[in-house]
């Protein structure tokens, strides 16, 4: 069984969703006290609320490696979409300069892949690397350690 459930049960959910648009209605309960089904709840619930984006953006998060391929999920992760701006971070800086030269082909294939999720600019960044300019070595006025790399 999966870790978490939550995501088991939305993956459940959006296929169902998918399978549901291609088949008829749904027809009407005979009586009030009838069940209904969990996926017929959850599609009222995500009407009612204007959940579609969120849905379409979260499914973004958790379907990464489908969207852009095994490799470039390999080395990058998406942290924040927040109006429209993805950041994402690398796991090298050469991988955050491939990403910069190929970011209208991933912004193409994000839309496509995800096509609720409103995605218009993408910020790409490397590492975290431990910063030079605090700590027992360093010397005011000083580049740091990194100086005598030329």
């Amino acid at each position: 069984m999966s870790n978490d459930l939550a995501r088991e049960m939305y993956r459940a959910w959006r296929n169902q969703v998918r399978k549901s648009r291609t088949t008829e209605a749904q027809q009407p309960r005979e009586r009030v006290d009838d069940p209904l089904t969990l996926n017929s709840i959850l599609n009222e619930i995500v009407v009612k609320r204007d959940w579609k984006q969120g849905i379409a953006e979260g499914s973004l998060f958790t379907e990464w490696a489908s969207v852009v391929g095994d490799e470039l999920a390999g080395h990058s992760a998406p942290l924040s979409l927040v109006d429209g701006v993805l950041t994402l971070q690398t796991q090298s800086t050469a991988w955050a300069v491939q990403l910069n030269t190929m970011k209208s082909a991933l912004l193409a294939t994000i839309s496509a892949s995800a096509p609720g999720a409103l995605v218009e600019e993408l910020v790409i960044l490397g590492p975290n690397t431990p910063s030079w300019k605090r700590g027992l070595r360093t010397i005011k006025g000083a580049r740091g350690p990194r100086d005598t790399y030329n």
